[in-house]
């Protein structure tokens, strides 16, 4: 049986926002079953190591080493027309930017496009069987401006 862990708490806001500007629960507008280009978080201009993360739901541990996918979108801003690079990872046990728990995988996305693209990767074995508590993953983003 198919278990998504979705966002469910903004552990570490930084200067994220919400597309309207706001900074409250903003894990609300990336936490839907169908993805929704309407709603979504922004890093603040000109990003300089900025860092959002967020906990996700738990899921059972599925006693298995295959499978393990994790989905997201991104996109920046054409209007400014800088390169933005985007890094994402898979966190056990993150606490804050000083205690960041254990790095389970990590991407890095080069001068991510101006339109909406779709990151989907599978966890490796090794990567899969490094999750000790799937009560305890988080999803943590980082932008840079080069």
């Amino acid at each position: 049986m198919a278990q998504f862990g979705r966002p469910s708490t903004d552990t570490t806001l930084g200067s994220y926002t919400d597309q309207g500007g706001g900074s409250t629960s903003i894990f609300g507008t990336i936490d839907e079953v169908v993805a929704d280009d309407g709603d979504f978080i922004q890093s603040p201009l000109a990003p300089a190591n900025a860092a959002y993360v967020t906990k996700l739901t738990s899921v059972e541990d599925p006693q298995s080493s295959t499978g393990h996918v994790v989905r997201y979108r991104y996109q920046k801003n054409a209007s400014g027309g800088a390169q933005i690079d985007l890094t994402v990872q898979l966190r056990q046990g993150y606490v804050n930017e000083g205690t960041p728990g254990t790095l389970i995988a990590e991407w890095t996305h080069t001068n991510i496009p101006s339109a909406w693209t779709a990151g989907s990767q599978t966890l490796s074995g090794a990567q899969a069987d490094a999750i000790t508590n799937y009560a305890d993953l988080f999803l943590r983003f980082v932008s840079n401006q080069v």
